[in-house]
Formats: C-alpha cells, structure tokens, sequence
C-alpha cells in the first residue's frame, strides 16, 4: 500500500507541477478539466448511477467548464459566484452536518446531483482563476488546505479526546476530533504570517492570499485563513457523509493507494471560491 501511495504520488506530481509553472495558465486549466471530470464521474456513482449515466456526467462537466473558458468567463470578474458558492457553502454544508448521514437520501437526488456538479464546476472556475492570478496566489490557497489536513492529522493523534470529551462527527468521520481542528487552525495561522513575511521579504510580483488580506487589516488575515481552515473540514466531512452512505470507503480506486479523486480534492472545494471571495470583495 505504501509502496501505490508514493509511485501515485510521483506521478501526480510529475503531472501537476509542470502545468502549474508553467508560464501559461492554459496547461494547469487543461489539467484541471481531468481533474474536475473524474471527480463528476465518482460524484455519478456515489449517488448510485450507472456507469454509463456517470461517465455522461463527467463527460457533461468537463464540457460545462471548457464552455466557460471558451466564452471567456475566466477573464471577468466572478465574485457574485463567489459569494453564491461561499453561502451555499457556509448554509448547505451545516444543514449537511446536522442531518448527518441518515438525512443524505431524503435531500431529492436531483438536488444531490446538481449541487455536486455545480460545486465542481466553481472549483474548476476558482482554480483556474486564481492560476491566472498568480502561481504565488494560487499556491497559498492549495497549501492552507494541505497545512489544516497535516496539522489536524498530528493534533489528532497527539491531543484527540485530551481537552474534549466528545468527537467532532462521529456519525459521520469517527476519527476526526475537535483537536485536530483546533491543530490545523494553529498551522494555517502559523502559515499564514510566516507568507506575509516571506512575500514582503522577497518583494513578491504577485501577493499570496494572505498577503491581499493584510494589507486590509491583520483581523482580516486571522479570521480569514480560520474561516478557511474551518470550511475545508466541513468539504471532507460532507464527502465522508456522501461515502458512508453510499457504503463506500473511497469515492473510487482511480488512485491506487489514495482513494479517488474527490477523496483528494473534497476539502478544495469549498476552500477556492471563499479565497476568491475573501479575497475580491
């Protein structure tokens, strides 16, 4: 398993890296229409369509997003659809939380279906945008969420159930715990400070995330990059309430030894249009 899990990883990278420095946002848009289309697909079969009607779903989204780059909607400015996806987020993912596993079937499939794609289609639309932005930008909105998730993976194990008598879901992730949230805040906020510093240290051409919400008040950078922090544990929490109620472990076996695609980008999803909110409003 270790073994899938470090040769998958390389050649991710091997993909990602290069499309991502590139000079050019063109190859990184390219990238993330595969990305974005596995993702519809595995979205599909959690929410029990064949295989047929999933690959049609992940073939429609990828053909929703290369429409919008061919209309240019990447060279506007989106923040309304930030705001729409940010609220959807904020007000979807806490009725999600609350209902918990159980109440997952009794919201209309339909529902479930366009929610999930639409949610996808924004990420695909926040990434990309925020590439054409900057690699600098972009990538201090990636590492925040890998930061939360390391961060909360030490905390937890470190600290879970020392300081709180109860799991933060767990009907939903037993082994998440309220520390590991309380751990991964602390890392982003560490992040967070120490990339204001390296960006004004360097002279950076283009600001990091952190960097645009300094320069508006340091109360704006900690709330922030908290409120970031705390929405991408509501991203992998409702992809794990998804799974489980869809009896799966992984959202698909597309990468041998992590899981699938969602699996890898669930916390993302809420996380690149509220940075793009927070950051243009």
């Amino acid at each position: 398993m270790l073994k899938q899990r470090i040769i998958t990883a390389i050649v991710l990278l091997a993909i990602l890296l290069p499309a991502l420095f590139y000079p050019s946002h063109v190859p990184f848009g390219f990238v993330m229409l595969a990305v974005i289309g596995a993702a519809a697909w595995e979205w599909g079969r959690l929410n029990d369509y064949d295989q047929r009607v999933s690959l049609f779903l992940g073939a429609e989204t990828v053909v929703l997003c290369a429409l919008s780059w061919w209309l240019g909607l990447l060279e506007h400015s989106l923040l309304t659809v930030w705001i729409v996806a940010s609220a959807a987020w904020v007000l979807g993912g806490a009725a999600l939380l609350r209902v918990a596993v159980p109440g997952w079937p009794k919201v209309p499939k339909t529902l479930r279906l366009v929610g999930g794609l639409l949610a996808l289609w924004v990420a695909w639309l926040a990434a990309v945008q925020a590439r054409m932005v900057g690699i600098n930008f972009l990538l201090s909105i990636l590492v925040l969420v890998w930061v939360a998730d390391v961060f909360a993976y030490f905390a937890g194990r470190a600290f879970g159930l020392k300081f709180t008598r109860n799991k933060l879901a767990p009907g939903i992730s037993p082994g998440k715990s309220w520390e590991g949230v309380w751990g991964g805040m602390v890392g982003v906020v560490v992040l967070a400070f120490c990339w204001v510093w390296a960006d004004a240290s360097a002279e950076a051409a283009v600001p990091s995330l952190y960097t645009r919400l300094d320069a508006r008040g340091g109360w704006l950078l900690l709330v922030g990059v908290l409120f970031l922090a705390a929405m991408s544990v509501v991203g992998d929490l409702v992809e794990s309430l998804v799974k489980r109620s869809a009896g799966a472990k992984d959202s698909s076996g597309l990468l041998p030894g992590h899981g699938g695609v969602l699996d890898r980008i669930d916390a993302l999803l809420p996380v690149l249009p509220i940075a793009m909110m927070l950051a243009w409003s």
